[in-house]
């Protein structure tokens, strides 16, 4: 096993090829903390239109840290956007942000650019056709089919946002029904994922968080395997450093087989049972508050 001070000094292309040996990545990147980040790192432009600025930073944002994963060998990126909730937010944050941010994937120059760049096939999954249908901002959908059909022959990688993809039994209900009509069959996983995203892909390998302990918007891809991380600062604040960090932990620390307890020396086992007594009062997910913030706790489960 490499060792990690060496992995992290690697060539990006070492890298990748590394992750890309181990198999097809498919990684779910919710990039949250957005408003936190630009607030604290943007402030100067603060002063003129906020969500049109805000929009512009977190857009050049997102293709960075896009960029940097697809430069270390993840083949799949899920996106989740965000859910429901949105459409309680109030009609100007819908609009200038939910609505406006979907509509960029086509018109913003910096997202055509990296996808024509990164040759990146775009998606949407979710239920956005049905929540957004006959309603004020069912122009949206217009912009959103552009964007898949602009992509739709790039090979190298692929981008799935979701858009209301935050419930999906219902969705998947439906799917299933209707397969069932027209094959006279149950269908099976593999026919559920193809009917919800448009093609077979391979279970969630990392799901990449920030803030509460949770995971979301990935139906159907989830299957108790992925290897979930949770960062302290916001999504946009990912360095190369802690993407490495989280990659090296997956494809070696994670997947070394568990010894044989019995088998342990005295030695091993006081340093296990000294570890464990030490933090038995810790819980990793547990919290505090500060300026009504949520922070993970770190300092009392280290």
């Amino acid at each position: 096993m490499i060792p990690l001070e060496r992995f992290l000094e690697l060539p990006a292309k070492e890298v990748a090829a590394l992750v890309q040996a181990s198999g097809q990545k498919v990684v779910a990147f919710p990039v949250n903390g957005t408003r936190r980040w630009f607030v604290l790192e943007h402030a100067d432009k603060i002063s003129g239109d906020f969500f049109s600025a805000y929009l512009d930073v977190s857009i050049q944002n997102h293709v960075h840290l896009c960029a940097m994963l697809f430069d270390h060998g993840i083949h799949t990126l899920l996106a989740p956007v965000f859910g429901r909730e949105l459409m309680r937010r109030g009609d100007e944050y819908t609009k200038r942000v939910g609505m406006d941010g979907l509509v960029r994937t086509t018109t913003d120059r910096a997202y055509r650019d990296f996808f024509e760049q990164y040759n990146v096939r775009v998606r949407f999954y979710g239920d956005y056709y049905d929540v957004l249908k006959d309603t004020p901002f069912e122009y949206v959908l217009g912009a959103l089919y552009e964007v898949m059909e602009a992509t739709q022959r790039n090979t190298a990688h692929n981008l799935y946002f979701g858009v209301f993809a935050d419930d999906a039994a219902e969705t998947i209900a439906r799917l299933s029904v209707e397969h069932y009509l027209a094959y006279n069959s149950i269908p099976d996983k593999n026919a559920l994922i193809r009917a919800y995203y448009g093609e077979d892909l391979p279970p969630v390998s990392l799901f990449i968080g920030f803030d509460k302990f949770s995971v979301f918007d990935m139906p159907l891809l989830s299957n108790g395997e992925e290897d979930l991380y949770f960062s302290v600062s916001p999504s946009p604040y990912m360095t190369e450093r802690q993407l490495r960090s989280i990659l090296y932990d997956h494809l070696y620390l994670r997947r070394i087989p568990e010894p044989d307890y019995t088998q342990l020396s005295a030695e091993e086992l006081d340093w296990l049972r000294t570890y464990y007594r030490a933090r038995r009062d810790h819980a990793l997910g547990v919290g505090k508050l500060k300026s009504n913030l949520w922070f993970p706790d770190i300092e009392n489960a280290s």
